[in-house]
């Protein structure tokens, strides 16, 4: 069913926001018909921020250290989502992990990427994990968020040839080439209703 206006996202990030500028770009370029209705960062020195009020989009620090626990910070968050109507949260480098309170008050509607083919190499330092484990392949994932930690139904992937002379930053850099790419996609497939979830497998309506 086509939506009658775009689909309204909130981005979550605590750091040089460069996945978050793919998802400006691909807005901006009409490739994702979606609004950016808010970025909010756990950093006030986060240049995500600074991405996100050079395009015109509310940019919003938390400070943890205001809030007693994390469930209270996550219930501010709420507040502020709420407040700007997101209907679609995408984490993008967002290093704080969400409480169960957070991710029970919005089911399905959370995504997130992570620099490596999962199951495999979840939580951090994934491309170090990669090196360690000496596979020949890692990638990046977009998936649904749920209580786990990189545990939630996987939406779409890609593949990234590891080479034997790499290093945690050569891997990273062409992984995050390809997270580029692959996030805007799943945004794109979930504003067009495009995806189906059935337990923990993520079904995609190509046509």
């Amino acid at each position: 069913m086509a939506r009658s206006e775009p689909l309204r996202i909130g981005v979550l990030a605590s750091g040089r926001g460069s996945n978050l500028q793919a998802i400006i770009d691909a807005i901006e370029a009409g490739k994702l018909d979606c609004r950016l209705a808010v970025v909010v960062s756990d950093r006030a020195d986060a240049q995500a921020l600074e991405r996100a009020r050079k395009h015109g989009t509310e940019a919003v620090f938390m400070d943890p250290k205001a809030h007693p626990t994390r469930e209270a910070f996550d219930q501010t968050l709420l507040g502020v989502l709420a407040e700007q109507r997101v209907e679609l949260v995408c984490l993008a480098g967002y290093m704080r992990v969400l409480s169960p309170t957070f991710v029970r008050a919005l089911p399905g509607l959370i995504m997130n990427i992570h620099p490596a083919l999962l199951p495999a190499f979840p939580g951090l330092h994934a491309q170090r994990q990669a090196l360690q484990y000496g596979v020949k392949v890692s990638g990046a994932t977009v998936h649904f968020v749920n209580e786990g930690v990189d545990t939630g139904p996987i939406i779409c992937q890609a593949a990234v040839p590891v080479r034997e002379d790499d290093t945690e930053e050569t891997l990273a850099a062409r992984i995050i080439e390809q997270e580029h790419q692959l996030y805007p996609r799943a945004i794109r497939l979930y504003a067009e209703g495009r995806l189906e979830v059935r337990g923990l497998r993520v079904y995609v309506n190509e046509t």
